[in-house]
């Protein structure tokens, strides 16, 4: 592969990673700050799914170091999932709904990003990101089950 594909690539997996880091702590601040009876199986959701999401940061930084990136640190970081953040009323367990979901939809397009920037380049990269839009798909789709059954009530 060329060094500006390559480079191309790893920046591509910056942005990856940054997503990924940024739903954790979006994630691990709902979990624990949504309230009332109807949040619980959300909280649910969101705590199991942290450690799928920072699995998949991991990944992708283990990825940019074998591409021979650098992992950035704090510094570089840039908040962007506006939608994601906790709502001024806690027990508004919709809007955090319809946030993961457009979370979700960010990754999907980043990561199908990935794949068709990899394809026959580096099959490696590009399996690793096929692997992370499927844990991705799967996360949207319960969510998009969880706001068909709130907008239902």
């Amino acid at each position: 592969m060329s060094d500006d594909k390559r480079e191309q690539i790893v920046e591509e997996l910056k942005v990856a990673y940054w997503m990924e880091m940024e739903t954790v702590m979006n994630f691990l601040s709902n979990s624990i700050n949504l309230d009332g009876v109807r949040a619980e199986e959300i909280k649910k959701s969101l705590d199991a799914d942290i450690q799928e999401e920072l699995t998949h940061a991991q990944t992708l930084a283990g990825r940019i170091k074998t591409l021979s990136g650098v992992v950035p640190g704090s510094m570089d970081f840039k908040a962007r999932q506006g939608s994601l953040q906790p709502p001024q009323k806690l027990t508004d367990v919709v809007s955090v709904i319809k946030g993961v979901i457009e979370a979700e939809n960010g990754a999907c397009e980043q990561y199908n990003k990935l794949i068709q920037l990899c394809d026959g380049i580096d099959y490696v990269t590009q399996d690793l990101c096929i692997q992370a839009l499927g844990d991705e798909e799967e996360h949207r789709r319960t969510f998009q089950g969880f706001l068909a059954e709130y907008e239902e009530a």
